[in-house]
């Protein structure tokens, strides 16, 4: 059963004011169940699946609030056609955009003529594109700078989405990091969409010991409205359908064990 409008609303603005945890679903989990990392006590609020199309899961999402992501421009899984009928059809509250542009050629001038004329005409919340943490000129916070600016005042938007990935075991670089996307835009609503320490010797343990540090300062830091801990899926999951990404960022910050319950990690969630 779809969940009415009025009740992903008033999760969603729930979210804003208590938990702020959110859950980043792989379209491969369909044998993962969200509700074991929802026990009902309002600290995960959300869940995303970089697409337009529902979660898929063992058992529902619960009351968890679905957003939409047209994580690019346009693609078989996701069409910008359908970007309307899905969100009608399924009664989202807010929407995200373009997942790490500013990696994958997308400029900020194209990404705003683009931006105003698919996502400006939702009546809901929106975000802008989710950029990475690089530091180099013309990605990351600059890359949103520079789209901001091409928007002239004719995009509208609630949220600053931010990808997040430390190389080293520093919760104060994440924290810093974090500081300075605030920093720079001040005033606006930031999103983690993705985070997680680099792959490094110290595996699992060492993310706990993150993400704890991690989770107190983004739930007491005013300014971030919703963050997901990457990733909701599991290690044999994540390694069979994502080696780049296992590899990447190992599968010590899994928030599943391989027989569908809590990691340690996602032990933390509630």
């Amino acid at each position: 059963m779809i969940t009415s409008f009025n009740l992903i609303l008033s999760i969603f603005t729930v979210a804003a004011h208590a938990g702020k945890r959110g859950l980043t679903w792989p379209f491969y989990n369909g044998s993962l169940n969200p509700r074991v990392l929802n026990n009902g006590d309002g600290q995960v609020v959300v869940i995303y699946d970089y697409e337009t199309f529902l979660p898929p899961t063992t058992g529902g999402i619960g009351n968890l609030g679905f957003i939409g992501m047209q994580r690019c421009l346009d693609c078989p899984s996701s069409p910008i056609s359908q970007l309307f009928s899905r969100r009608q059809s399924q009664q989202w509250a807010t929407v995200f955009t373009l997942n790490e542009p500013d990696l994958n050629g997308i400029s900020p001038a194209s990404a705003a003529t683009w931006y105003m004329k698919n996502i400006n005409p939702l009546p809901i919340k929106k975000a802008l594109p989710a950029v990475s943490s690089s530091a180099t000129s013309g990605q990351g916070l600059s890359w949103v700078s520079e789209m901001i600016n091409a928007c002239a005042g004719r995009c509208s938007f609630d949220y600053i989405n931010l990808v997040v990935w430390i190389p080293r075991p520093s919760f104060s670089e994440f924290q810093s990091y974090v500081e300075s996307a605030h920093a720079r835009f001040p005033g606006q609503n930031l999103v983690i969409t993705e985070f997680a320490l680099q792959s490094l010797a110290g595996g699992q343990a060492a993310q706990v010991a993150f993400f704890r540090q991690a989770f107190q300062f983004l739930d007491s830091a005013p300014y971030v409205t919703l963050y997901f801990p990457f990733v909701a899926t599991s290690p044999s999951l994540l390694r069979k359908n994502d080696p780049s990404g296992a590899s990447f960022v190992d599968t010590g910050s899994c928030l599943y064990n391989d027989d569908g319950s809590a990691s340690p990690v996602g032990a933390l969630m509630s």
